[in-house]
């Protein structure tokens, strides 16, 4: 794992290779909604894509994390299906709805079911190698996302620039990057981390959560500013020295969210004093989310060795699926 993480930077230029020589084909009606269908690491792109898109989208983008898919789903909708596998169960059912119901249908796959079908039905795919944790393979997926988001002519974005740019960034910072992951990750030792960032960001602190549960075997879980200002603000009122709180900030963020902000630290640090916040880098909204991710792994790197677990490891993960086979789909 921490050499897939190391090459994050790599992934993402590899992911543009790979764009440049897929040939895509038009739908053959107008886009008017988006569905991103997904789960686990091979769905977290889609979250933090459809934060990122929406001030820029325009049509609705809503990201699916079930079996099924909302009713208004047509010929008029782009299912995106994401599975790095190509075989998980709740993506292959929504995309079973999504053929039945005539809808323009991408996949982001590494091969499996979802490749199969792909081929065989003729429908949009982007691919990457198979065989790596879907959660060490999110460059992909991210760039993938992004592509087809300007290709479908629904996004005013530029990938390739915007994802260069952004591997060229972290290719500079990658010292101080795992320079302040490894002291953040001593700070948040054998804490529970309440990992909190704006509105328009939580993506980013779902990806931290995710990293913190696979890689480093540790409960967390993460909230929005300012909704969490209306309930679990007062959950901090049983809080205590065994929780941490991290904000996840960008210098660009709405300034009363930044407001909120302050005022939260002074409050939460009244339970704890593991108040801590990191603040992203780069010129853009996708440079400055890629910048966090890419911090979050190092986090989850670190942590992982200082709690003695194998970083690999995701035995239930593995029994829940095994017990799920034995029920007929």
């Amino acid at each position: 794992m921490k050499e897939l993480i190391a090459h994050f930077s790599q992934h993402l230029k590899d992911a543009l290779e790979t764009i440049a020589r897929t040939n895509l084909k038009k739908p053959a009606s107008p886009i008017q909604n988006i569905v991103i269908t997904g789960l686990g690491g091979s769905g977290i792109g889609g979250t933090i894509t459809s934060e990122i898109a929406a001030p820029l989208a325009s049509v609705s983008i809503l990201v699916n994390k079930d079996y099924k898919l909302p009713a208004f789903v047509n010929e008029n909708t782009l299912v995106i299906a994401c599975s790095y596998s190509g075989n998980t169960e709740e993506t292959l059912a929504a995309l079973d709805v999504a053929m039945a119901k005539k809808a323009e249908i991408a996949c982001i796959t590494s091969g499996g079911r979802l490749k199969e079908i792909a081929d065989n039905k003729g429908f949009n795919c982007l691919s990457m190698s198979g065989g790596n944790p879907p959660r060490s393979m999110l460059a992909y997926s991210f760039a993938y996302l992004l592509y087809l988001l300007q290709f479908y002519d629904v996004a005013s974005l530029n990938t390739e620039l915007e994802i260069k740019a952004a591997a060229e960034l972290l290719d500079r910072e990658e010292e101080n990057i795992q320079r302040e992951a490894l002291e953040l990750a001593e700070k948040l030792k054998g804490k529970i981390t309440t990992i909190y960032a704006v509105a328009g960001s939580l993506g980013i602190a779902s990806r931290l959560r995710q990293q913190l549960n696979e890689n480093s075997k540790m409960l967390a879980w993460e909230a929005e500013i300012p909704e969490m200002n209306h309930n679990e603000l007062v959950g901090w009122e049983g809080g205590s020295s065994q929780f941490a709180a991290l904000f996840l900030r960008h210098h660009t963020d709405f300034i009363r969210s930044q407001k909120r902000i302050e005022i939260i630290k002074g409050i939460i640090s009244q339970k704890t004093d593991t108040v801590l916040e990191v603040w992203s880098k780069g010129s853009s909204a996708i440079q400055k989310a890629l910048y966090l991710i890419h911090l979050g792994d190092w986090i989850s790197f670190f942590l992982s060795e200082m709690n003695g677990v194998d970083i690999m490891d995701i035995k239930s993960i593995d029994l829940l699926k095994s017990e799920l086979a034995k029920i007929p789909v």
